[in-house]
């Protein structure tokens, strides 16, 4: 009996270890591999009705302006990113994407974010910190980045495996119970009435730093603006807890020193518009 347990418990580790590894995808960008168990169109799915319902509450920023810049940065990215995943053979990775861009109406909250499907919210705290087109780019390429990468499905297949040692991950797929929503609010840290999504990991967001320049570049914005932005957020907060935006990021010296040696790799993908 002991023997046959094991043998079962053996089985089923292989099992698991041979879906892990089929679930294994190539992040864009940077070849990191990653695991990524949910099928990105019932991610899109979900982000699709949250994004909606933090749109509906808002309230929206009526600064024509304002709205009209953040729109226009944020399409150029998503030009430049379409094109650049058709030529790597990768456009499948956005199927169902239905690109939004919109500014809500909150001058204390430093932050910004984009979920699958291509769902951007931006809020008017960080905007004096942009300064202007070139630090939304910024931050645009940088939350883009986190959709482009996976990152929250990622982060939603760890929880699934370390929560039950991949039998949630059967269930929660198959059935698309209310688990699969409550895996994928725990994945984003998601509250609608707040509009906020808890901080990535550091591997994510140092991932979404390099992945953002070379965006921004590939669109025409100089990837240099990267690192005075980030000196900017750095004396705004002056020594106070950090936002959302930044919470889970190395210090402010070491990110903008990682920044400023990937700029020669995201310089190869600039032309200036």
């Amino acid at each position: 009996m002991w023997i046959s347990k094991n043998i079962i418990l053996a089985a089923t580790a292989l099992t698991l270890c041979a879906g892990l590894y089929t679930a294994c995808k190539t992040v864009a960008v940077t070849g990191r591999k990653q695991l990524s168990l949910v099928p990105e169109s019932e991610m899109v799915t979900m982000s699709t009705q949250q994004y909606a319902e933090v749109i509906q509450q808002g309230p929206l920023s009526t600064n024509a302006t304002e709205v009209a810049l953040v729109k226009k940065v944020g399409n150029t990215i998503k030009t430049a990113v379409e094109k650049y995943m058709s030529d790597q053979g990768r456009s499948k990775e956005l199927e169902g994407y239905n690109w939004e861009f919109n500014l809500i109406q909150d001058d204390k909250t430093v932050n910004a974010w984009c979920m699958p499907g291509g769902k951007v919210a931006f809020y008017t705290g960080i905007l004096p910190v942009c300064q202007g087109e070139g630090g939304i780019a910024v931050v645009m390429g940088h939350e883009i980045a986190h959709a482009i990468a996976h990152h929250g499905n990622e982060r939603m297949s760890q929880q699934m495996v370390a929560q039950a040692g991949g039998q949630v991950v059967d269930f929660a797929l198959s059935t698309k119970t209310p688990l699969t929503r409550q895996l994928f609010d725990q994945a984003y840290g998601y509250g609608a009435q707040y509009g906020v999504i808890l901080p990535f990991s550091r591997k994510h967001e140092s991932e979404a730093d390099k992945m953002g320049l070379v965006f921004m570049a590939m669109a025409g914005y100089d990837p240099h603006i990267a690192v005075e932005f980030w000196k900017r957020m750095s004396t705004v907060m002056g020594g106070q807890a950090p936002p959302e935006f930044m919470s889970t990021h190395p210090s402010d010296d070491r990110r903008i020193a990682d920044l400023e040696a990937y700029l020669p790799e995201a310089m190869k993908f600039y032309h200036p518009k």
